[in-house]
Formats: C-alpha cells, structure tokens, sequence
C-alpha cells in the first residue's frame, strides 16, 4: 500500500520527461502573412516597386511604385516609369482581380490594366491585359515584386 502515494509523482516525472524528449517546431506562420493565396490579396500587398514587362518587343518595360491612396483606403497610388516617361497610376486588387487606371497628365485615363494575381506566386506576380484608353493597342503584361519589397 506505500507504493501508491510515489506511483502518481513517477507518473508525473515520466510525462514531463517525455515532453522535454520531443524537440519544439516553431508555429508556423499564419499563410495570409507569408505567402498570401489571390483571394487573400490586398492593396497592403501591393504596397512597393513593381517590373511590368510587355508581350511586345517595342513596348519598353516599365517600373511601378504603388503607395497609399490618400481618399480610397483599400486602393493604391503610385507612379509609373517608362523608359524616362513619367505618369500616374491608381488602382485595387479585390479577390485576386487587380486593376490599375493609368494617366500621363493626372486628369485623363491613358490606359487600363486588368489581371489576376498568379496562384503560387505569393502575390508577387499579376499577369493580365494592358489596354490603350482608344481601345487599341493591347498587350498582355507581367508584372512582379522587385524583390527586397515586402
């Protein structure tokens, strides 16, 4: 009868025991955060430099910097640079669908942009259609996260 009161306190040293034996992983970290799926998507994504790259040849590249919207808060802001040639971009991703207005003078649409965030690119790849306010040209773009930008 004197071993039952020490089996409860061996008991305990075992279980204790067994759960300093097992080695700790690190929780990992919440998908949205790290790798964000399309859907997740959100202006804060788009936040910071971007590479848009054209299917056509005489279409230089451009570079894209997006910043808040001072009046639509779930929008961005930013400038666009081609080869030298400054304008102004405005736009939203909702539900993975990205869409930018483009004007070289503030005040008039020169061009739209529309596309879809690339599955498995972690929301650092937007392809879709670059489209003259006219209606033509088109071309289909890339557009990536330069790296470095979060």
């Amino acid at each position: 009868m004197r071993l039952r009161p020490v089996l409860p306190g061996l008991w305990l040293l075992v279980a204790c025991a067994a759960l300093h034996a097992q080695p700790a992983t690190p929780a990992a970290p919440p998908t949205h955060a790290a790798c964000p799926k399309p859907a997740e998507m959100s202006h804060l994504h788009l936040y910071g430099l971007w590479r848009a790259e054209f299917d056509n040849a005489a279409v230089p590249p451009a570079t894209l910097l997006f910043e808040k919207h001072p009046d639509y808060p779930e929008s961005v802001r930013g400038g666009i640079n081609r080869d030298g040639l400054k304008g102004l971009v405005a736009g939203d991703v909702e539900n993975g669908e990205f869409a930018l207005d483009e004007s070289t003078d503030g005040i008039k649409i020169a061009a739209t942009w529309v596309g879809n965030v690339v599955e498995n690119s972690c929301g650092k790849e937007i392809r879709g259609t670059w489209t003259a306010a006219a209606g033509k040209p088109e071309y289909s773009f890339v557009l990536r996260k330069v790296p470095g930008w979060r």
